[in-house]
């Protein structure tokens, strides 16, 4: 589902990483996250969870677009992330990329949080 507020300028797909605390990772999403960035994505979250942090908070802030591949890619994080013992959260506060989580039954995999600080305050509760 694209966001109809958003010009092409936009779609450049990019990710930013930080480190916010010991033991957890942020990767922000920006632009569409498709079938033509999924391998750029998915090996970008192997590197990070080879890292070993025992949180991974993915801010998709910044996504104007998310299609099945890149759900696929999350799914597979997650499951990586929880067989670690970790936890991943995802930063969704636009209601039309929210609710293709909603549709795929996929906000019940993943904790869903309208701003990073939620994420990060769920992370250091844990």
């Amino acid at each position: 589902m694209r966001d109809p507020g958003h010009s092409d300028a936009d779609a450049a797909f990019r990710i930013e990483e930080e480190h916010p605390h010991d033991g957890t990772a942020v990767l922000s999403l920006h632009g569409e996250a498709d079938l033509h960035v999924a391998g750029e994505l998915r090996d970008r979250l192997s590197a990070v969870l080879d890292g070993g942090p025992s949180s991974l908070v993915l801010d998709l802030s910044g996504v104007t677009f998310v299609d099945s591949m890149t759900l696929g890619i999350l799914v597979g994080g997650a499951k990586r992330v929880r067989s670690a013992g970790g936890q991943m959260r995802l930063v969704v506060p636009h209601e039309p990329i929210r609710r293709i989580f909603e549709v795929t039954l996929l906000d019940r995999v993943f904790p869903l949080d309208e701003t990073r600080e939620q994420s990060l305050a769920a992370t250091r509760a844990t």
